[in-house]
């Protein structure tokens, strides 16, 4: 095997637990005819995937509550932080998925860059977390529902209205959903994307007429002070506490200066999904520009939005009255304009459903990725004669996901999705040195500007926003890593494609 420069690589470097798997070798395991995936989708495809999963509830929710609770007005400001540190992300995330446009986001580009143990584990991390977001979004969905049958008079029978305040049930309604999206994911990714643009267009419209309509209602006086005084904060102590607070002994304040950097620390969940579109780029028609624009474009739309929405909120009503369960709603009702308040829930429901789907693009994919690398069963790896799509480990994992859906609590899973993002993060910024270094001669159709400034400035505020994270959730996040080191020593390494290609050689 050769690079397009003419120089020799073999199809990996064994350094047995950090054998890494080239770039060439990884392309060219995506042209064996039974693992191939149809390329069909254009830069607007990506960019509506990446808007079509950063833009939830949390746009009319988590504006308004960080608002009362962090950081007042000044909330707009935690905004633009947490997009600076996505946009840090994002410029490593762009160079490494131009110059590996192959299935598996975090996970092909460690694989390429740290090897094999530290791709493992950042991809059993990416597919459990994505599930596990996948179902609970599924769930909040699922209330909206409920809540607009209720109105319209028609009532789910309990024991199918899943597990509310003690009450035991089955979630029905997620379940049929998590499973329609999932045949959706089968039958083709320009299918995909097409319902995908028209739940965006929908979204994003009632997005625009949120603002439009607030604007018109703002008052100057609800923006003074735009920074509200510092005071501290309880965190309740023990592992409930931030890990950085376990550590340092800090004291943690809400509002002021830091206060900003610490709604950061919490707004920045609100971003997370954008760095799903790498996940797509083996499925784009022409990856090495249009997943850098997708990234990129994505981020900057749902950037500008948070921050239109957050001020808007801030204006029409002063933040200490903001209610903390439907902000921006409530709001609009407060000043006389119930209409609006239907519309952010209907926005709301209907906005859930275009992630839930691309939260269930993002995990079949990174799990189709290590199944056609081995470390996974084979099976899950091949790709649809007909609609050219991971149909295997799709449907694997859309049943799993809507089962766990059916019984799972809204109130039940947190941080975690969190934390393991962060820790993507973390290890794309880090592969991206390393690429630099040990493959020069790649062919970066997006180069990073200011390697290694930038990439060390992403693993910096990752790291940091990680820190800030309840103890508890480090310590889950502990266990499902000790269960996944189980499973790679277990079965990964000893059938991995790239391990048995190492002793095939040793004994030719």
């Amino acid at each position: 095997m050769s690079t397009q420069h003419g120089t020799p690589h073999p199809s990996h470097r064994d350094r047995g637990l950090f054998r890494t798997k080239t770039v060439e070798q990884s392309i060219l395991d995506t042209e064996e005819p039974e693992h191939t995936l149809k390329k069909s989708l254009s830069a607007l495809d990506l960019t509506v995937f990446g808007v079509g999963v950063v833009i939830g509830t949390g746009i009319f929710v988590l504006t308004g509550k960080i608002a009362k609770e962090q950081a007042g007005p000044a909330v707009a400001l935690a905004f633009v932080v947490a997009g600076v540190v996505c946009a840090l992300a994002a410029l490593c995330y762009a160079e490494f998925a131009s110059t590996v446009p192959v299935a598996g986001s975090a996970y092909t580009f460690s694989y390429a860059s740290l090897g094999e143990l530290p791709a493992w584990i950042i991809g059993w991390d990416l597919i459990l977390e994505l599930a596990l977001g996948c179902a609970v979004v599924a769930v909040g969905w699922s209330g909206y529902i409920r809540s607009l049958l209720d109105t319209a008079g028609w009532h789910l029978p309990g024991a199918l209205a899943g597990t509310h305040e003690g009450q035991f049930g089955f979630d029905l309604l997620a379940c049929v959903l998590v499973l329609a999206l999932t045949a959706i994911l089968v039958l083709g990714m320009k299918l995909s994307s097409r319902v995908t643009a028209v739940v965006v267009g929908i979204k994003v419209t009632v997005v625009l007429l949120v603002i439009i309509a607030g604007s018109f209602l703002i008052s100057g006086a609800n923006y003074e002070p735009f920074v509200p005084p510092s005071r501290p904060s309880a965190s309740g102590g023990g592992l409930a506490a931030p890990l950085a607070e376990l550590i340092f002994g800090f004291a943690p304040s809400n509002f002021g200066t830091m206060g900003i950097f610490a709604a950061a620390a919490v707004v920045f969940f609100a971003f997370i999904g954008f760095d799903i579109v790498a996940t797509a780029a083996e499925e784009t028609r022409n990856p090495q520009r249009d997943v850098p624009r997708g990234i990129l474009g994505s981020l900057a739309i749902c950037t500008i939005l948070y921050v239109a929405v957050s001020i808007v909120v801030t204006g029409m009503e002063k933040y200490s009255r903001l209610s903390t369960d439907a902000p921006l709603a409530d709001a609009f009702k407060d000043l006389g304009h119930p209409f609006f308040a239907d519309i952010i829930s209907f926005g709301a429901a209907v906005g859930l459903t275009s992630v839930c789907m691309i939260l269930l693009l993002g995990q079949s994919r990174v799990f189709f990725a290590m199944s056609r690398d081995g470390l996974l069963p084979r099976v899950f790896s091949r790709a649809h004669p007909t609609y050219g799509t991971p149909y295997r480990s799709t449907i694997a994992l859309g049943v799993v996901v809507a089962v766990v859906s059916g019984f799972t609590s809204i109130d039940v899973l947190a941080e975690l999705v969190n934390i393991g993002t962060l820790f993507a993060f973390v290890v794309v910024a880090v592969g991206v040195i390393l690429l630099r270094r040990s493959r020069p001669d790649l062919p970066r159709s997006f180069r990073t500007p200011w390697v290694p400034v930038v990439p060390l400035l992403s693993v910096c505020a990752s790291v940091w926003l990680m820190l800030n994270l309840p103890a508890e959730t480090w310590v889950r996040f502990a266990v499902w890593m000790v269960a996944g080191f189980g499973v790679y020593f277990v079965y990964g390494r000893s059938h991995s494609r790239l391990g048995l290609r190492s002793r095939q050689a040793g004994k030719d």
